[in-house]
């Protein structure tokens, strides 16, 4: 099971996360909303020095080409994860702009008509990300809520979907192993879950790896 420990904000964060066995690393850019945000230059200074092969990824809510390329060629991540929707054009042109870098959707879960919406777009990224955020509100909720999400139509989007698909939202020690044997993800993400106020907590994060382990060894 891959974990992405999300909305990391220094370097002592990512190495924790990296120590017990995360995966990928999430670094929060410029948000509408929610926590973890951080400056684009402490970006490029953590993802320089995470080592191979974890993951880096940027996590962005804008939505045109020519300010994502400008984004990822100021913090240098080996992912972008696009917290917003993109057109799928738009897609198609990062990918001759960018290439090499790999293209991570969010899928906000607020209702059916979210898998059609993974589905379409499916085709032009490397993986899916399902959270529970509303970019329907006045103030977009882009990620970081810590609220569960429906399951079931996880995992409906999970059985359908020809990539990998990433769970987040509302994740925490005592219900991921629920939520992987109802969904069956690919990963999972997690950044509320794992953090007392405010700084991310090694013991919780210590739990939530043996949260798995203890269900991967079962």
């Amino acid at each position: 099971m891959r974990v992405k420990v999300c909305c990391i904000m220094s370097q002592e964060e990512a190495r924790i996360a990296v120590r017990h066995g995360a995966a990928a690393l999430g670094l929060v850019s410029r948000m509408p909303s929610g926590p973890g945000v951080i400056e684009e230059a402490r970006i490029a200074e953590i993802a320089a020095r995470v080592p191979p092969p974890v993951g880096t990824f940027l996590l962005s809510s804008a939505t045109e080409v020519a300010e994502l390329v400008e984004q990822h060629q100021r913090t240098r991540t080996n992912t972008l994860q696009l917290v917003d929707s993109v057109p799928r054009e738009h897609l198609r042109a990062l990918r001759q702009a960018l290439p090499g870098v790999r293209l991570v959707q969010v899928i906000h879960m607020v209702g059916p008509a979210s898998v059609d919406e993974a589905l379409e777009v499916a085709t032009e990224v490397d993986a899916l990300l399902l959270d529970s955020g509303n970019p329907t509100l006045a103030v977009k909720e882009l990620g970081g809520t810590g609220r569960i999400h429906d399951w079931e139509t996880s995992r409906r989007i999970r059985e359908l979907s020809p990539i990998p698909v990433f769970l987040a939202g509302g994740l925490r020690p005592e219900n991921v192993v629920e939520a992987v044997r109802r969904v069956g993800p690919f990963g999972v993400d997690i950044c509320s879950g794992l953090r007392t106020n405010g700084a991310l907590d090694d013991e919780k994060v210590a739990r939530f790896f043996r949260a798995l382990d203890t269900a991967a060894a079962a």
